[in-house]
């Protein structure tokens, strides 16, 4: 591919309830919109990650957006530009900071928003970013729209635990959900860990304050009769220490929740390993058990490196989303396009709306 600026119209935006956009099905090669602006990294570690996958991947085609002469700067550092990646000029960053919704108006070339059009023109497949997540979420079901059937869209993400992955849904798409928007990232989750995950009968559990199905807030309750009624492998509900014991393979919970669970699972381990590195430099004896143990405490690390398990996708929204880390260094952005990629290969959000539209019609309801 060529590193000409493809000219980007302004798109007809889709309203928030809508699917306007047929589901997207590849034709031999995945077009991934990269969003090189968005994150706490530096531009490099972004732009390195693209340019990696690119070469990796000979089967897809990257589109970086950003601002151009930063990339071609960082791309002349990494030997050129490979010959399936395109530069998409996008020279407006949305901070990590800023009012999701107030930036996406007011900014229309941000290399976010250009990139989640692209999508909706169906100049590209999917979109990945490590930028403002209220802004890659507002961006992607404005413009995209939902599935089929789909009522809320959330954000999955794959947790390592010791030695077993779950996926939580919600980790902050929205913090207001109802039975029935839990009820279908349930769902949603079920098909992404099948699918992408290799999980025949994914265990979902509710998250709860209890397991006993009497306790919790309305909501909550509510969410525990959909589920037990649904095509599920439903456990029922789950607390946090079930998440550790393997009781569960999908944590369903709203987004407020699973932000705070997930980013205190993030520093919980963190912190664990620092506070770990500081004692065995202090104690000789400590080296000498770390020496013994390497391989152990190598295990942890390796679980606490969310690098290694690319992005959290936005399941539900009529595209592929997929939102990195915020603090993505150039492995983790490799490993987001890699996630991506494999959404498109598999058909996952056709797989999404059968399963959606399927229990609606379970329960009689109209889509």
């Amino acid at each position: 591919m060529s590193a000409s600026v493809p000219q980007h119209a302004t798109s007809q935006e889709a309203g928030p309830g809508t699917a306007p956009l047929p589901s997207r099905k590849p034709s031999g090669r995945a077009r991934i919109a990269v969003d090189a602006l968005g994150g706490d990294a530096p531009l490099r570690e972004r732009v390195e990650g693209a340019v990696k996958a690119a070469r990796l991947y000979s089967d897809i085609d990257v589109l970086l957006c950003g601002a151009r002469e930063e990339m071609e700067r960082e791309i002349g550092r990494l030997g050129g530009l490979p010959r399936n990646m395109e530069l998409v000029h996008a020279p407006e960053p949305i901070g990590m900071h800023e009012s999701p919704v107030q930036a996406l108006r007011s900014k229309r070339n941000s290399s976010i928003v250009v990139a989640v059009e692209m999508v909706a023109r169906q100049e590209a497949d999917a979109f990945v970013s490590a930028g403002n997540t209220g802004a890659v979420a507002a961006a992607s079901m404005l413009k995209l729209g939902r599935l089929k059937g789909v009522r809320r869209c959330g954000i999955a993400a794959s947790m390592q635990v010791i030695d077993h992955t779950v996926v939580a849904i919600d980790v902050g798409a929205n913090v207001d959900s109802k039975p029935t928007h839990l009820l279908q990232y349930g769902i949603m989750a079920g098909v992404f860990a099948r699918e992408v995950m290799g999980l025949q009968e994914p265990r979902v559990g509710l998250l709860n304050v209890g397991a006993e199905a009497a306790k919790g807030s309305d909501v909550v309750k509510q969410t525990f009769e959909l589920l037990s009624k649904a095509d599920l492998n439903f456990v029922g509900n789950v607390e946090p220490e079930d998440l550790l014991n393997g009781r569960c393979d999908i944590v369903v919970c709203d987004g407020f929740v699973g932000n705070v669970l997930l980013k205190l699972g993030e520093s919980l381990m963190m912190g664990l390993l620092g506070w770990m590195g500081q004692q065995v430099r202090a104690h000789w004896r400590y080296k000498l058990g770390f020496l013994l143990c390497r391989e152990m405490f190598r295990h942890l690390k390796h679980c606490a490196d969310y690098s290694e398990y690319g992005g959290a996708p936005l399941l539900g929204v009529n595209g592929v989303a997929i939102k990195a880390h915020g603090t993505s260094n150039a492995r983790a952005m490799q490993n987001a396009i890699r996630e991506a990629r494999s959404f498109v290969e598999l058909h996952v959000n056709d797989h999404i709306e059968e399963a959606v539209l399927k229990d609606a019609a379970s329960r009689g309801l109209r889509t």
